[in-house]
C-alpha cells in the first residue's frame, strides 16, 4: 500500500491496517488514533514524531525503521521485530513490549517509564539516559547493552541477563536486586543507594565511586570486585563475600555486619599478597565474620 492510498484509507474511517506491507513508508509527523497495524509490515519506515498512542503493533515488522521522537504511549508492540530500530527521545510511557526483538536498538532518552520489556532481547541496545523507571525488565536481555545514566528505579529486572553491560552512572536507587547476576559489570558511579543486593553476584564488578549507602549486601559476592572511592555508609555487609575486593578510599561510616548465625558461616579471608592497600583504612574489626591474612 502507498503512502496516499494509505492516508485516504484512514480519512475515509479505517482503521484496520493489519498485515499490510508498508515498507518503506513515509508517515513522519502524522497522526493516528486507534490505528492497527498488526502484523504489517513497516520495515524501514520513517515515523519520526508520528503519533501512534494505543496503536496496536502488535507482531510488526519495523526492523530499522526510524521511530525518533515518536509518540507510542500506551501502544502495544508486543512480539514487536525493532531490530535495529531508531527510537531515540520516543515517548513510550506504559508501551507493551513484551517478547520484542530490539536487539541493536537505540532507545536514547527515551521515556519507557511503567513499560512492559519482559522478555525482550535489548543486547546491545543503546539505552544511554533511557528512562525505565518502574518497568518491568523481568527477563530481559540485557547483554552488551549501554545503559549509562539510564533510569532504572522500581523497575524489575528479575531474571534480567546481564553481560558486559555499562551501567556506568545508572539511577539504581531503592531497586530489589536480590540474587542478581552482575559479575563483572561496570557500575561505576551507579547510583545504588538503599538497594536490596542480598545474595547478588557482583564478583569482579566495577563499582568504582558507586553509591551504596544505606544498600543490603548480606549474602552478597563482592570478591575481586573494585570499590574503589564507593560510599558504604549504613551499608550491611552481614556475610558478604570481600575477599581480594579493592575498597581503596572507601566512605565506610557507620556499616552493618551483625552475623545473625556465626556458627555456621565460614570466614571470609581478604588477601593483602599483591595489594596492601585493597583494605588499607577499612574496619575490619566492623565485619564481623572477617578474617585478614597477611600473606608474606
Amino acid at each position: 500500500m502507498k503512502i496516499n492510498s494509505l492516508l485516504r484509507a484512514y480519512e475515509k474511517g479505517l482503521r484496520d491496517f493489519s498485515h499490510e506491507n508498508l515498507q518503506n513508508i513515509d508517515i513522519s509527523g502524522l497522526t493516528f488514533i486507534a490505528v492497527n497495524f498488526q502484523r504489517a509490515n513497516l520495515m524501514g519506515g520513517n515515523l519520526r514524531r508520528t503519533f501512534l498512542t494505543k496503536a496496536d503493533l502488535e507482531s510488526c515488522q519495523l526492523n530499522w525503521a526510524d521511530l525518533t521522537y515518536a509518540k507510542l504511549n500506551q501502544a502495544d508492540l508486543s512480539d514487536a521485530d525493532l531490530t535495529k530500530a531508531n527510537l531515540n527521545g520516543a515517548f513510550a510511557v506504559k508501551a507493551n513490549f513484551c517478547g520484542a526483538k530490539m536487539s541493536g536498538s537505540v532507545l536514547t532518552h527515551a521515556n519507557c517509564r511503567g513499560a512492559n520489556l519482559e522478555n525482550v532481547n535489548l543486547s546491545g541496545a543503546n539505552l544511554f539516559r533511557v528512562n525505565f523507571r518502574e518497568a518491568n525488565l523481568q527477563g530481559a536481555n540485557l547483554a552488551w547493552a549501554n545503559l549509562q545514566e539510564a533510569r532504572l528505579s522500581l523497575a524489575n529486572l528479575t531474571g534480567a541477563r546481564f553481560f558486559e553491560t555499562d551501567l556506568r552512572h545508572a539511577f539504581m536507587k531503592d531497586m530489589n536486586l536480590s540474587y542478581v547476576r552482575l559479575a563483572e559489570i561496570c557500575l561505576d558511579g551507579a547510583k545504588l543507594s538503599g538497594c536490596c543486593l542480598r545474595g547478588a553476584n557482583l564478583s569482579r564488578a566495577s563499582l568504582r565511586g558507586a553509591n551504596l549507602r544505606g544498600a543490603d549486601l548480606t549474602n552478597a559476592n563482592l570478591s575481586y570486585a573494585d570499590l574503589t572511592g564507593a560510599n558504604l555508609e549504613g551499608a550491611n555487609l552481614t556475610h558478604t563475600i570481600l575477599q581480594g575486593t579493592i575498597l581503596r578510599g572507601v566512605n565506610r561510616g557507620e556499616t552493618v555486619s551483625t552475623p545473625s548465625q556465626p556458627s555456621e558461616i565460614s570466614p571470609t579471608v581478604l588477601t593483602f599478597q599483591d595489594h596492601y592497600d585493597r583494605l588499607s583504612s577499612f574496619p575490619l574489626n566492623q565485619l564481623g565474620q572477617l578474617q585478614a591474612s597477611y600473606v608474606s
